[in-house]
């Protein structure tokens, strides 16, 4: 059977539906699974199926992957203590990742309180939480000259280029002001072929000797490497909470980028007399930041004279007059303003458009009335609604429209279909 055909005659709010149904029928699954692996582990009977240890036996005899097995072990062996994760797995209020990162932490005094606030949350908003319940000390500053051996076995995105001789790249890793190279990583992240350095040399991020380590302690609660923003996990960098308010990041800087840093604390050395790189980075970054969103969202310092919203006169070109920007900005609070049926706001900073609610080419201005802010995704789906999806092709990437046909000429738009209500 097709399920790619077949699943393409199926009406959107069925599809929907249905999607929500196996996720349900999915996580009592997964549930069953978790208590079974926890049964297993609690009688040891991998020993009798040639397995030295539970990770071992879900390895090698059930062919899990590394991550899959850790996850669901910590699981099994945190609800033995704490029967609600399984109701909490099981209902969607947590996931495995957050109750890993969760399940070192909990205790019978602090538990109702702390999965109280863990429900539905992200896994880096659960790394937060246990950030302000058990914060770390601040990381020393530092920047270190990656060795030739980690730099040969870094994935081809990371690796300096050839002719850098492995003098171009270092470990700059930042803490709000405090740097740290990689001290720990997570169980299945061991196929992205990064090192680090461990005093000369250079050592492996997952050695045969931690992964036996696992073995026995898969409930340890591992540091390691954050997934960037594309999705992918990468050796590339690493946003991870300390404390409140304090976070470690971590990234791999070419050699060019290590002697803009050395000029800047040189010219910096007046206001930053320590040379403490968080400072000068956050420095950095707050001036560019200031200038693209003063070109991008129209921002002014107190001291530049611009309209106000009253003062902009409508114009006949699509471009947004810089008050309106500004003020749908500020209005918008810097977010996707689409609102869904069950009133759940989108969460997109990123990649943020400006929107008619009554479209611009068909006779929409730009007022503070009909300007929103929307994300690529949900500006480019009400556009559908407004002009038609076969009009609106054109402006879809070949990523956002896989196998898409070429998209026919643009064309007047019809009557407007049946439009999603904005807040």
């Amino acid at each position: 059977m097709n399920h790619t055909l077949s699943l393409g005659t199926i009406p959107d709010d069925e599809l929907l539906g249905r999607l929500a149904e196996l996720l349900r029928d999915s996580r009592r699954t997964e549930v069953d699974l978790v208590a079974h692996i926890g049964e297993v582990d609690r009688r040891r009977l991998y020993a009798r199926e040639a397995s030295p240890s539970m990770f071992s036996y879900c390895i090698h005899a059930l062919h899990l992957s590394e991550p899959e097995a850790y996850l669901r072990i910590t699981t099994a062996r945190a609800a033995r203590s704490h029967p609600v994760l399984l109701a909490m797995l099981a209902d969607g209020r947590l996931h495995l990742s957050g109750i890993a990162k969760l399940a070192p932490h909990l205790t019978s005094e602090n538990r109702d309180a702390l999965l109280s606030r863990a429900t539905h949350r992200s896994k880096r908003q659960i790394l937060e939480l246990i950030a302000e319940i058990c914060p770390r000390p601040d990381v020393p500053s530092l920047v270190r000259k990656l060795p030739d051996g980690a730099r040969r076995e870094m994935p081809p995105a990371v690796a300096p280029a050839p002719g850098e001789h492995g003098v171009a790249a270092g470990i700059a890793a930042v803490a709000f002001g405090h740097e740290v190279p990689a001290d720990r990583i997570g169980p299945g992240q061991a196929d992205v072929g990064a090192s680090r350095e461990s005093g000369e040399g250079a050592a492996p991020l997952v050695s045969q000797a931690r992964t036996a380590n696992l073995e026995e302690r898969p409930g340890e609660s591992t540091g390691g490497m954050e997934l960037g923003p594309g999705g992918v996990g990468s050796p590339r960098h690493v946003v991870e909470p300390l404390a409140p308010s304090r976070y470690k990041v971590q990234f791999t800087a070419s050699a060019e980028l290590k002697d803009k840093l050395e000029r800047l604390q040189a010219l910096l050395c007046s206001e930053v007399p320590d040379g403490d790189l968080g400072a000068i980075i956050d420095r950095a970054v707050s001036e560019k930041l200031d200038r693209l969103e003063a070109r991008r969202f129209a921002k002014r310092g107190s001291s530049r004279q611009t309209k106000t919203v009253a003062q902009s006169k409508p114009r006949l070109s699509r471009h947004i007059p810089a008050a309106i920007r500004r003020a749908v900005h500020q209005r918008d609070g810097g977010r996707c303003r689409y609102v869904d049926e069950a009133g759940r706001r989108c969460p997109a900073r990123h990649r943020l458009e400006y929107h008619h609610l009554h479209p611009f080419g068909i006779g929409g201005g730009h007022t503070l009335e009909n300007v929103r802010l929307m994300c690529r995704t949900h500006n480019l789906y009400l556009a559908e609604h407004d002009y038609g999806p076969e009009a609106m092709a054109a402006y879809r990437t070949d990523r956002e429209r896989p196998g898409a046909p070429d998209p026919p000429a643009w064309r007047a738009p019809g009557p407007s279909a049946a439009r999603p209500a904005l807040s």
